[in-house]
């Protein structure tokens, strides 16, 4: 379709859980996208773990065309994107392909921590936005809070808020009129060379690279050559089209259209999530504004539990990250696990989702090490190094100080919730700088955090306090000074860099205490006593003992002196301690496995 004044590009933003796909289902069902008996709950997601734990987890591209009743076919694209604070990053790179966005908000639960980090981020591009309150037909819902939190912390009109049932589909034709009405067509430019940006990006095992994009100006043909202003990597284009929600394919993709390419690259590092793609013959000047580069918060080590599995790990870490840009993968070796990878994620979330996606579609047998975060190292020298591994943390003696990193977090909680909420932030080591009413029902507490404090079970605990009602976003703050320590896990002696990791000096012992504890019932005895000691520099902080088996050696004694039963047992104490000093202690993976679990963790 090339007349641009007859498209409209949008997506969804929502807080986690308030109804963005069950509403992407009714705008399909509406529109005849998809057909009545081919619909199903979720129709956009497409991968199981987004079925099975009914979040989006990856931003979806459809096309729908639409007649308002006025004669005129309107092309719709929308995308839908995640609501959970760890996917921000897919919701950014989708509102860059937009001209506007369709805010939802569940008439339930009201506005949310995300509801407003997404609010900004769509504000801050300059896009236009559609209030809508969901789930409408609930008898929970409760309209009057909705309207007065979407003035007091949105700052929109009530007047503007559309009333939608997704479940139902109540409102949503009002709703696409209203979309067509507001959100303007694309614009293009004069400048010359066809540009498209590539938003997404997926690797498909028969027909490699498939870029999802949007096309800013000018036309895309099948067999046209392209070539990428990145890394100057020229190709031809194997198919064309655009998501219905499908793949579908198409003659060309004209200025104004999302659609998606498949030029012929097999190799997922040859394309790049923000690279303009431009025609080989007729060039574009300069590169579409691309997207800020994302940095990973969360650091962990995956390595396989096979070690001939290397190859096959690294092959699927390079198609994940072509799917996830804001995956990052560096190779590492350590000595208890082998060679392996260390990740960088955005969040818990992510690396969950991360470990559990190349567990189920790449068929790896991993095993994770301990989530850490970017420490500030400052040497006596007056040299700073970035450390995200507490295996390369500089001997005690050259360390002047270490800075972590803090969050700015907004924690939305029920009234009644106060209190609690306070202790567990100040448990983590945070302070409460700001608390904001919202309404009768609900505060905004405003809070600085240790980042590393988030990562082990404070969203569980924050979801058990306020009975589910709480919600919480946070972005990076600053670097703040700490009394940092690195604790080793000594087994036999020998320390095992797995179980490493950097800890407030505060909260060491209980940690050490655990770790020993834990590996106690993990190992299993050998013929000599094992020690398993928790370490902070050369200072044994916790120690647990695993005993050694032992022969009955004066089974076969009976009758004669007692200084015959006691040269037996001399001759076995020698024999232990022989063996003790020449013994290895091969740990288990299933004892990784049960220490390297971060959510059994309890700080």
């Amino acid at each position: 379709m090339s007349d641009l004044s007859r498209i409209r590009n949008f997506c969804i933003i929502a807080h986690i859980d308030h109804g963005k796909t069950t509403l992407s289902d009714r705008l399909l069902e509406i529109t005849g996208t998809v057909a009545i008996r081919d619909l199903q709950e979720q129709t956009l997601d497409g991968m199981e773990l987004e079925r099975e734990r009914g979040i989006t987890i990856k931003s979806h591209p459809v096309r729908m065309h639409y007649d308002p009743g006025d004669g005129v076919t309107y092309e719709l694209n929308l995308i839908d994107t995640p609501g959970h604070v760890d996917f921000s990053y897919e919701v950014s790179r989708s509102l860059s392909a937009c001209e506007g966005a369709v805010l939802l908000i569940d008439a339930t639960q009201g506005v949310q921590a995300q509801t407003v980090a997404n609010v900004d981020m769509a504000f801050r591009q300059n896009l236009v936005v559609i209030p809508v309150i969901n789930k409408i037909d609930l008898p929970a819902a409760n309209l009057p809070l909705c309207y007065e939190q979407m003035e007091e912390i949105l700052a929109i009109p009530r007047e503007e808020a559309l009333l939608v049932s997704g479940k139902t589909g109540e409102g949503v034709p009002e709703l696409l009129a209203r979309i067509i009405a507001k959100i303007p067509a694309p614009k293009t430019t004069d400048e010359p060379g066809p540009a498209a940006l590539i938003f997404d990006s997926q690797y498909d095992i028969f027909r490699g690279v498939v870029n999802f994009v949007r096309v800013v100006r000018g036309s895309f043909r099948r067999g046209m050559r392209i070539e990428l202003f990145s890394n100057g990597i020229t190709s031809e284009l194997k198919e064309v089209g655009f998501f219905h929600p499908g793949m579908q394919a198409d003659d060309e993709l004209s200025a104004g259209s999302v659609g998606y390419f498949i030029p012929n690259l097999k190799n997922p590092a040859d394309t790049r999530i923000g690279d303009t793609i431009t025609d080989t013959l007729n060039p574009a000047k300069e590169p579409l504004p691309g997207f800020r580069e994302v940095r990973p918060t969360v650091f962990s080590g995956i390595y396989p539990i096979d070690t001939d599995e290397y190859d096959q790990l690294r092959s699927s870490m390079a198609k994940l990250q072509l799917n996830d840009a804001a995956f990052l993968y560096q190779a590492e070796s350590s000595a208890a696990l082998g060679f392996g990878f260390r990740c960088g994620f955005l969040g818990l979330l992510h690396m969950e989702i991360i470990q559990e996606r190349l567990r189920r579609e790449y068929n790896m047998d991993i095993i994770a090490t301990y989530p850490s975060v970017i420490y500030h190292v400052y040497l006596s020298s007056g040299e700073m190094k970035e450390i995200d591994n507490p295996v390369h943390l500089p001997d005690p003696s050259e360390i002047d100080h270490i800075e972590e990193p803090f969050i700015r977090c907004r924690i939305m909680i029920p009234s009644g919730c106060i209190g609690d909420v306070m202790n567990l932030v100040m448990s983590k080591r945070g302070e409460c700088t700001d608390t904001i009413s919202v309404d009768a029902g609900h505060v905004i507490i405003v809070a600085s955090m240790p980042m590393h404090e988030i990562l082990i079970d404070f969203h569980d605990k924050l979801k058990s306090m306020t009975r589910g009602y709480g919600s919480f976003d946070y972005e990076p703050d600053c670097y703040r000074a700490g009394k940092l320590v690195k604790l080793d896990i000594l087994v036999n002696g020998e320390p095992v860099d797995a179980f490493s990791s950097i800890v407030h000096a505060d909260m060491a012992y209980e940690r050490g205490r655990q770790i020993a504890e834990r590996l106690k019932t993990a190992i299993p005895q050998q013929m000599f006593q094992i020690a398993i000691q928790a370490a902070i520099g050369g200072k044994v902080i916790a120690r647990e003992t695993i005993r050694q088996l032992r022969k009955n050696v004066l089974a076969k004694c009976y009758g004669g002196d007692i200084t015959r039963k006691r040269k037996l047992l001399e001759k076995q104490k020698e024999g232990k301690k022989r063996m003790k000093l020449i013994g290895q202690v091969n740990i288990p993976q299933e004892a990784f496995v049960a220490v390297l679990k971060a959510q059994e963790f309890n700080q």
